[in-house]
């Protein structure tokens, strides 16, 4: 039997030869880097990276599931991506939230990350040409709807979604006291608070002052700097700010999910199982809405989502912020949306990509 030292000598051998052959997967990185620049394609290719990740799953490996691959090879991508052009990447701060932690799940360590302190600053961001990409915040299978990023996505129409990330939310109470008794106050962001009120109940802490922070991870940081108190936040942010958990998954919602937009300013390639979304503003006459509708049915474009929001600008006016099977350029779409116009109906598209719940 190989003694571990023996062992150890050969994980070596491995990674040596790991390192060899990643660094020469970077020579055809950067070639087609320097194709790429020629043609102004976009360095993020989100139906290239999934296409290898699909193949790879398919490889008969022993110790390997899809999710390790995954973890493998975003930290990959983010290398190749960053050795094309360096990457700045915009999110909903501050560090330690559950969208930088989205943001790092698909760009990884490398990448240069620009915490801001609401969501339009992301898309100022953006426009500004301070950053490539952002990641945002768009629904939470449990709170609905993000309104401030429905509302930016109509005022700043040059950024578009390029990508969707959905990520289990797990909700953690953490803090120095030893035990729940001790504690006099509760720190969170509201949304990650009503997430959990069951077993605030369970365990006796529904009567103890709540306070509202602007993120979670604020809320780590509070508890730390508060005696008996407590916060309710990402696991990351307790080990970002050394707040040991006391319990971990208290969500009442085991399926809690949260959604994020990808933002950028380039038009992604069809491929299989694209969506799109666009802002409806439907003609001011009755059954506009219902018109619409009909339009796509009649073309069998399936409707994943529809959203209306209040046009501030006029009394009780809406827009309707719809997500859609399919291409901005596939023939059924081209079809459905130029009849909306020839109809009345205000079309504006925000972005073409590929599903991220698959």
């Amino acid at each position: 039997m190989k003694s571990i030292e023996d062992l150890r000598v050969g994980i070596d051998k491995i990674d040596d030869e790991i390192i060899r052959l990643i660094d020469l997967r970077m020579d055809y990185v950067k070639k087609i880097g320097e194709l790429k620049q020629t043609t102004g394609s976009a360095v993020y290719r989100p139906e290239r990276e999934r296409a290898i990740i699909s193949r790879l799953d398919g490889v008969k490996l022993k110790n390997l599931n899809k999710e390790a691959i995954e973890a493998i090879f975003f930290e990959i991508f983010s290398v190749s991506r960053n050795l094309e052009k360096p990457q700045v990447v915009a999110f909903l701060g501050p560090f330690g939230t559950y969208t930088h932690q989205a943001a790092k799940a698909r760009f990884g360590a490398i990448s240069t990350y620009e915490s801001l302190s609401n969501i339009e600053a992301v898309f100022k961001s953006l426009i500004t040409k301070e950053a490539k990409y952002g990641v945002v915040p768009i629904e939470n299978n449990t709170e609905g709807a993000v309104g401030v990023t429905l509302d930016c996505l109509r005022k700043y129409q040059e950024v578009k979604i390029v990508a969707e990330i959905y990520m289990d939310i797990h909700h953690s109470l953490v803090t120095n006291c030893t035990q729940t008794a001790e504690i006099t106050q509760i720190f969170s962001h509201p949304q990650a608070y009503n997430q959990c009120l069951k077993f605030l109940d369970d365990h006796g802490l529904s009567g103890v002052k709540f306070t509202a922070t602007k993120s979670t991870a604020k809320a780590a940081q509070a508890t730390l700097e508060t005696p008996n108190s407590a916060a309710i936040c990402s696991k990351i942010a307790a080990e970002l700010y050394g707040v040991p958990v006391m319990y971990e998954k208290i969500e009442d919602n085991a399926n809690n999910r949260t959604r994020f937009f990808v933002l950028s300013d380039f038009k992604n390639q069809r491929s299989d199982r694209n969506k799109t979304s666009i802002l409806a503003k439907t003609d001011d006459k009755p059954g506009g809405l219902v018109e619409l509708l009909q339009m796509f049915r009649n073309e069998g474009i399936n409707l994943t989502k529809l959203e209306s929001r209040p046009i501030k600008s006029h009394d009780f006016k809406s827009v309707f912020y719809i997500d859609f099977e399919g291409h901005i350029d596939d023939e059924g779409v081209i079809r459905v949306l130029e009849n909306a116009t020839r109809h009345a109906h205000e079309i504006t598209w925000l972005g073409s990509y590929l599903n991220g719940d698959e």
